[in-house]
């Protein structure tokens, strides 16, 4: 009987672990249709981002921010034994260029793995202050700098870390010290991690933080990614890349979220941001992740980006802005917009810079 009942058990067992597998393929999007090519015209790649531009983000003003480097368990990097990079873009120039952002003394360079990014301005001063997410030894944890534009240097202010941000993906700043933060897997553990992929286990969460308060504020995502904020700052948008949709997420008096609404896609998001003008959300898209996950120069990663107009209203219009299978863009994670210039990074392979035609 005792035999019997551990080989029921047994049965079981493999066939919910091979449902869970099947259910985990669809996620990462493993039989995905041939994606149909959206060319721009006027695009180049950037010189000197070789390693990616996992993320990006543009002051009003068209100063862009690009981290570069990140290297992350399972992903490929073209350069594993190189610190991470933060780049400048002026794109108010005729033809901008990519500018490396030296950093401060005392902070470990060695160390740095850059991953999400996001800018705050002080509106007394004007004074701008850079968060990032940094994985130095594959832990976690947000630096915050402050830029000093005449020198074009990050000056190192502080290091973040706490329980509640055991894996963090991105944040949104909030203020000179505050932030929400996306946790892409509960566990810290690489093993755990890739288990609870495995198990579809929607743990993954929204940490609010600040020096006063940290506490979780919203949960139940398979793999919150990009976040990113509305211009009027009621309204929280946040990628679920493995639940292949964007949520949002009304933000209250006391930092919690409530959601509003949920919009589905066929693909994974990685990064969010928001058109400071426009309100538009645009989004770097994975068409087929499981090319991310095992890589192939000679199949490689996808890259698209969509863009979300009116986002609030019942009818919200998707359009799909670009998409290349691999040949000039590989792994797309990030598109932003100023001017009608698009920068579009990559988690680690190059990025795109586009004039866009006007409307």
């Amino acid at each position: 009987m005792g035999k019997l009942l551990l080989v029921i058990l047994s049965g079981v067992t493999l066939a919910f672990l091979a449902e869970r597998i099947v259910r985990l393929g669809r996620r990462i999007n493993f039989a995905h249709e041939t994606l149909k090519p959206v060319d721009l015209p006027n695009c180049h790649l950037i010189d000197g981002i070789e390693t990616g531009a996992e993320d990006i983000d543009i002051l009003p003003y068209g100063l862009a921010f690009i981290s570069s480097g990140l290297k992350f368990p399972g992903m490929t990097s073209f350069a594993p034994d190189q610190p991470g990079k933060i780049f400048l873009m002026d794109l108010n120039e005729e033809s901008p260029v990519a500018t490396e952002l030296r950093i401060s003394p005392g902070f470990d360079v060695d160390s740095f793995n850059p991953h999400g990014i996001s800018t705050y301005i002080d509106q007394n001063d004007g004074t701008v202050y850079l968060f990032v997410v940094n994985h130095p030894q594959f832990k976690s944890t947000v630096e915050l700098f402050r830029f000093v534009e005449e020198e074009n240097v990050l000056e190192h202010l502080k290091t973040i870390h706490h329980d509640l941000l055991p894996r963090v993906n991105d944040i949104v700043a909030l203020g000179l010290d505050s932030f929400y933060a996306t946790n892409d897997h509960y566990f810290s553990g690489e093993f755990m991690g890739i288990l609870e992929q495995v198990l579809d286990l929607s743990w993954s969460n929204i940490i609010y933080y600040s020096p006063q308060e940290v506490k979780e504020v919203a949960t139940g995502f398979h793999s919150a990614n990009g976040i990113s904020i509305s211009t009027d700052r009621n309204y929280v948008y946040v990628s679920d890349a493995l639940g292949h949709s964007i949520h949002v997420m009304e933000k209250h008096a006391d930092w919690s979220l409530s959601q509003v609404k949920v919009l589905e896609f066929d693909n994974l998001l990685d990064n969010l941001f928001v058109d400071p003008i426009k309100g538009d959300v645009w989004a770097g898209c994975h068409p087929k992740g499981w090319k991310l996950l095992f890589y192939s120069p000679d199949d490689p990663p996808e890259s698209e980006v969509i863009r979300v107009q009116n986002i609030l209203s019942e009818n919200p219009i998707v359009t799909q802005v670009y998409a290349n299978n691999g040949s000039v863009l590989q792994g797309s994670s990030v598109a932003c917009v100023y001017d009608r210039k698009l920068l579009v990074g990559t988690v680690f392979h190059r990025a795109l810079y586009c004039e866009l035609e006007k409307p």
